[in-house]
């Protein structure tokens, strides 16, 4: 009980100590989106920018989606490989899967889920990137999927969600890594300003300002 709760209490102290404490929002840029559900939280970006053609590394954004709309943005996400692809809701986690992240960790992948010109609400925040630093993003992102030998097709997994992608990703999910430490990391690799240490998602969306409805 005692380690819980030091756990919460240092998570929620180290996320608001920031990284990158002198940067600013520009007035123009790039727009991304901060998606959180709660527990959960993930990068939503334009498909195809002059910095990057997300369709080049993960050629299924080519496709269109079951309602025949082309996708405009993507949602990429790192997370532990079984909760990504067995379990759509919190209430289906299994205890033994918890048990074993807590004693062991669990392999990582990467979630790609197609979106259509998404609009930002308290869930789906709004952050603008000045060009540098949304390259820099891409480089970070870019750098969690493992090499692939030449000409070599990255491997797909199906999971609950059939308009999803999942992805082998480097590094290992635990509680301490978690995909909100994930995402933080990657709007820091940019050079945003965000928490130190974030395992819960409301210590990544502390930095990112919630817009007027």
């Amino acid at each position: 009980m005692l380690a819980t709760l030091v756990f919460f209490v240092g998570g929620w102290i180290a996320s608001s100590i920031p990284r990158n404490p002198d940067w600013r929002e520009p007035e123009t840029g790039i727009t991304i989106l901060v998606a959180d559900n709660g527990l959960h939280t993930e990068l939503v970006l334009p498909i195809v920018t002059p910095e990057e053609d997300w369709r080049q590394t993960f050629p299924a954004l080519y496709l269109p989606r079951d309602d025949g709309q082309y996708p405009t943005h993507v949602a990429i996400g790192w997370g532990e490989k079984d909760v990504f692809l067995h379990t759509p809701t919190w209430s289906d986690l299994k205890p033994a899967t918890v048990w074993h992240i807590a004693i062991h960790g669990g392999s990582a992948i990467i979630r790609l889920t197609p979106f259509v010109r998404p609009a930002p609400d308290r869930w789906y925040r709004p952050l603008r990137l000045r060009p540098d630093e949304y390259r820099r993003l891409v480089r970070s992102i870019l750098g969690s999927l493992p090499p692939l030998p030449l000409g070599s097709p990255r491997q797909s997994y199906r999971g609950f969600d059939p308009s999803a992608f999942n992805y082998d990703a480097l590094g290992r999910y635990t509680f301490a890594n978690s995909c909100n430490q994930w995402t933080s990391n990657q709007l820091a690799a940019a050079g945003v300003r965000t928490g130190y240490w974030t395992p819960f998602s409301g210590g990544v969306m502390k930095w990112v300002p919630q817009t007027d409805p």
